[in-house]
């Protein structure tokens, strides 16, 4: 399975701007500049799009880990925050801090502990760092 997206930027780091689609039109185009990413300005960044995917991910992982050890969920609910701080002359993601709050009926607290902690650990986007890394670069 291969997922895409593309991102297209026009003038320089601080200056510029641009704009982020998916091949599933869910993004179509979204705004991201500078301001949106350290300021206030509306439109989105990589580190929200992560902190989404991220809590998207670890969610739909512990429902299926929850459904495998016999217990259905009423609701999982999981805000992630990812922090980027600066790194020598530029950024890196220090952090993805997820906050699950769950109601699962007939579940204990020290299972219900075990099953949320191997879904944090084995979901995709929490082994995404991990991951062989390629490019292909061109100039055009």
């Amino acid at each position: 399975m291969i997922r895409k997206a593309k991102a297209v930027w026009r003038g320089t780091g601080r200056a510029g701007y641009g704009d982020l689609s998916t091949d599933s039109g869910v993004l179509a185009k979204t705004p991201y500049s500078f301001r949106s990413r350290f300021e206030n300005e509306k439109g989105t960044n990589p580190e929200e799009l992560i902190a989404a995917a991220h809590a998207g991910c670890f969610t739909m992982a512990l429902a299926f880990a929850l459904q495998g050890a016999g217990y259905t969920p009423t609701e999982l609910s999981t805000e992630v925050a990812v922090s980027l701080d600066p790194e020598g002359q530029g950024f890196r993601i220090s952090r993805s801090a997820l906050t699950l709050r769950a109601n699962v009926p007939n579940l204990d607290p020290s299972t219900f502990a075990q099953i949320a902690k191997d879904a944090e650990q084995n979901c995709p986007v929490s082994k995404v760092l991990k991951a062989e890394i390629t490019l292909d670069a061109k100039l055009v």
